[in-house]
């Protein structure tokens, strides 16, 4: 009956061919998520980490306001 695949023609072979597609998808989901993170991160967003790290050095004394205001002036900020 129906070629002896049983399942309507579908078989188990089909599931892992469906699964091996979501697979695929998902892997192609992932990695331009992944490109466009990483565009972003070589743009803006590396100057705001770097008042991030300088703000806290800030914090913890490491540096007095003068050095903090000529730091974040040369980071354009």
């Amino acid at each position: 009956m129906m070629g002896g695949y049983g399942m309507g023609g579908f078989g188990f072979g089909g599931f892992f061919m469906i699964l091996w597609w979501i697979l695929v998808i998902v892997g192609i989901v992932v990695l331009v998520k992944w490109l466009l993170g990483q565009g972003a991160s070589h743009g803006g967003g590396s100057g705001g980490r770097a008042l991030d790290i300088l703000k806290e050095r800030y914090a913890r004394g490491e540096i007095d306001e003068q050095e903090y205001q000529k730091k974040k002036q040369d980071l354009g900020q």
